[in-house]
């Protein structure tokens, strides 16, 4: 009976020290803040020293050893060898996460900085892009008032060349009427011409024959008296 109850005592202890081997398989631990540990090849200080192990160094927990103290680790360039369990820890060293959280500061410095710096350029932009703005504003307003200008020049020349084209109509209308008079006047001209060169004629054709009737009247008055 005490054979059978030490047998169970084994067969108990063994199925534990397997489920905590089994949990502790591949479990990812830290080296605690101590500066260096050791990781030999067994588990106890007479073992050969494979390496030492800075603090915040990630391991690969393999196996683990309760009664012991000892876990079979594996480090991250793949040398495998036991530490102590005690000196394992599931997060990062304080050392560690405040070397990160510094490298992450500093990163987030830097980002500060650069947004800062696109800020800056984007501010710039904007400033580039209202003077733009402004400039075609002003551009715009010119180009109005100079349309306006066209429009009020475009209406005072379609009024002059309106002005023009009646001035042309009546020099033209005058011109008709100075040729109307001018043929007149020759007409006249002509019509006065005949008339005295008509009248010329009737003077001179008048002087004939008084030239020739006055001295036959003087022979026969002559040839009256004669007679008596």
């Amino acid at each position: 009976m005490a054979k059978t109850n030490y047998i169970t005592r084994l067969l108990t202890g063994a199925v534990l020290a397997l489920t905590l081997c089994t949990s502790a398989l591949a479990e990812t631990r830290y080296v605690s803040d101590q500066l260096e540990i050791t990781l030999r090849s067994g588990q106890s200080t007479t073992h050969n020293i494979l390496r030492m192990l800075k603090s915040g160094s990630a391991v690969t927990v393999l196996e683990t050893d309760a009664d012991k103290g000892y876990s079979k680790v594996r480090s991250a360039d793949g040398v495998e060898g036991w530490v102590l369990s005690r000196y394992l820890m599931s997060t990062p060293g304080a050392r560690e996460q405040l070397d990160d959280l510094q490298r992450k500061v500093a990163a987030l410095e830097i980002e500060n900085k650069q947004l800062k710096e696109q800020s800056g350029s984007l501010k710039q932009q904007h400033q580039s892009v209202s003077q733009q703005q402004k400039s075609l504003e002003d551009s715009n307003r010119q180009l109005e008032q100079d349309l306006a200008q066209i429009r009020k020049t475009a209406g005072s020349a379609l009024a002059l060349e309106s002005d023009n084209n009646r001035l042309k109509q009546q020099v033209l209308s005058q011109q008709t009427e100075l040729q109307t008079v001018q043929q007149e006047n020759a007409a006249l001209k002509d019509r006065s011409d005949r008339e005295w060169f008509m009248r010329g004629a009737g003077v001179i054709i008048a002087g004939i024959l008084i030239g020739l009737i006055v001295p036959r009247l003087k022979l026969r008055k002559k040839s009256s008296w004669d007679s008596l």
